[in-house]
């Protein structure tokens, strides 16, 4: 699990990430510095070891998988998807709060939800009713 939660990033991380995954998304799965710095540059003034230094922190936080690429450059690809390591911040803070607290929080969470939202997370919870029908033999 990352260290670092998705919704606490600041501007320049998360620019970073977006880059990062729309790299990925146009068929890059691992991505160098140079590359998320060259994104980048289309709407700021920015250095190339800034960009660095912050794949690499994220790298240490668990958002970024660093790996050797040729000579002594890095490839960086994402930990996760945006949905899976927005899921994973969510689960963090809910992660070892006592049954009573987790359900209080999620209410909460819900309870200033519009009608879509609510809609969206009821086809959710179906689908995972569903995974979870199949993946016991039947059983909810």
């Amino acid at each position: 699990m990352p260290t670092k939660a998705i919704n606490k990033l600041g501007e320049l991380e998360r620019a970073v990430m977006d880059q990062v995954w729309a790299l990925g998304e146009s068929g890059e799965p691992s991505v160098s510095v140079r590359q998320v710095h060259e994104g980048l540059l289309r709407g700021r003034d920015l250095a190339y070891t800034t960009v660095m230094t912050v794949m690499s922190r994220l790298a240490d936080a668990g958002l970024l998988v660093k790996e050797r690429g040729s000579g002594r450059a890095y490839l960086y690809a994402a930990a996760g998807s945006r949905e899976e390591l927005t899921a994973s911040s969510m689960l963090g803070q809910l992660q070892g709060l006592p049954s009573a607290d987790r359900r209080a929080a999620m209410l909460h969470f819900i309870g200033d939800a519009t009608a879509e939202e609510i809609a969206d997370l009821k086809a959710a919870l179906a689908e995972v009713e569903k995974r979870h029908g199949r993946s016991n033999g039947g059983r909810s």
